[in-house]
């Protein structure tokens, strides 16, 4: 995969981006990225780099009470449950799930809401 690596980053640079709404796990290394430049050059080096799903857990496990993990889903929110079982999953399978995922975003972005107020 290494030689399509800068292929993409060239096509890459061309593209404009902005701010992420929403913080992003990288998978190269478990940090958290909001810068859009950032965050879309280091997909781009992924292609050719191994996944680090254990850093990603570990930031998880720091940063979040819920995971969404979308389709093809099942995989992923499965070894999250064993190597971190506080954190609260769900498997987005089918667009008969889209009303439960909203529901538990909600609910999970109002415990960091309060978590946030309690800390302050």
């Amino acid at each position: 995969m290494q030689s399509a690596v800068e292929p993409l980053r060239a096509l890459a640079s061309q593209i404009t981006v902005n701010t992420a709404r929403c913080a992003v796990i990288s998978n190269k290394d478990g940090a958290v990225i909001t810068d859009g430049r950032e965050i879309l050059d280091r997909i781009v080096a992924q292609i050719s780099n191994p996944v680090r799903w254990d850093l990603c857990m570990t930031t998880l496990a720091e940063h979040s009470s819920g995971t969404i993990e979308v389709p093809p889903a099942g995989t992923l929110v499965g070894l999250l449950k064993r190597a971190v079982p506080i954190i609260e999953t769900f498997a987005l399978k089918s667009i008969e799930d889209v009303t439960l995922a909203k529901e538990f975003s909600v609910r999970h972005q109002d415990e960091a809401n309060r978590q946030d107020d309690d800390a302050n």
